[in-house]
């Protein structure tokens, strides 16, 4: 990025005549630039949030828990513990989803992510370009870092494309900037292809409220699978990310709604108060339920991800 701001300076200071002209490109320029840095910071440096102490099992329990060998028994330990959690959403055999790693109960929309070796709560996916995990703490920074770097090779192309069109006819003389020229509008054209295809997949995701994980393996409620579980409507799943605050969605503040512990679901809000965890539902649809074969290890339903 510093590279193209340095070359896209030098072709605007030997192709643009205009003052005028040049200074207004300049300006709309580093705008875009300066946003494009802080999205990009905000996305690298916001860690994401692990659960809190509520969700972690304790010595106790986690004893009572090893030292059992029975699958049913340690669904029901599991189950326990869960109560008085708002945990709503379910392994794929029905069971409480526990992270033996981290030794704790997931939270909704939470997983553990083999890189950070930590449960991330609304793990979206691990990027490798920003190294870090995207999830609830930044997955807004994340979202508005491919806007404006979409927005920025746009730019690039759109005020270097007549100078190409120049070069392509013979009129721009000065080899140096035939270079630059010919650079800038390369890069800009094939970040900007990728880019609007990964940030219109993203856009698809926040329309439907789904994170990656969710696209590809729909969560599991007390009902069975929903991949529209947390489809609020297109408003609403929108403030899920951005906030109720419209002036702060373009600004990478944080501003999602929530903690990340719990997220309101299509069939709750129809019910009751999704932010309250309702302890006889737990006690009637998990507690006393019975695995089908409990003689195999399969039965156990305890999700174990890396």
């Amino acid at each position: 990025s510093d590279l193209l701001s340095r070359q896209m300076f030098f072709s605007f200071s030997v192709t643009l005549s205009n003052p005028v002209e040049k200074v207004a490109y300049l300006v709309i320029f580093h705008i875009l630039f300066v946003l494009f840095a802080w999205t990009y910071w905000k996305s690298i440096f916001t860690l994401p949030v692990q659960p809190g102490k509520k969700y972690h099992i304790s010595y106790a329990d986690q004893e009572r828990y090893e030292n059992e060998e029975r699958p049913e028994v340690q669904r029901q330990i599991l189950a326990e513990i869960a109560r008085k959690l708002p945990v709503y959403t379910r392994t794929g055999s029905g069971g409480i989803r526990f992270c033996d790693r981290c030794q704790l109960i997931k939270p909704d929309r939470c997983h553990h992510c083999s890189v950070c070796a930590i449960c991330v709560l609304k793990m979206d996916h691990h990027c490798p370009w920003v190294n870090n995990c995207i999830g609830f703490s930044n997955y807004k920074f994340f979202l508005l870092f491919l806007a404006y770097s979409l927005l920025y090779c746009l730019y690039i192309a759109a005020t270097v494309f007549k100078y190409f069109i120049k070069y392509w006819t013979g009129e721009l003389t000065n080899g140096r900037s035939k270079f630059h020229v010919l650079f800038l509008l390369f890069v800009a054209v094939m970040f900007f292809v990728s880019l609007m295809f990964l940030f219109g997949y993203h856009c698809w995701l926040v329309s439907r409220n789904r994170s990656t994980l969710e696209a590809f393996s729909a969560p599991v409620f007390q009902n069975g699978p929903d991949k529209n579980g947390f489809n609020l409507g297109f408003v609403k799943n929108l403030q899920q990310v951005f906030g109720e605050e419209k002036k702060l969605w373009l600004l990478p503040i944080a501003s999602s709604q929530g903690d990340g512990h719990f997220f309101p679901m299509r069939a709750l809000c129809e019910a009751q108060n999704p932010l309250l965890a309702n302890e006889e539902h737990w006690e009637d649809d998990g507690i006393d339920e019975e695995p089908h074969d409990s003689g195999e290890a399969s039965s156990l339903a305890i999700e174990k991800e890396t």
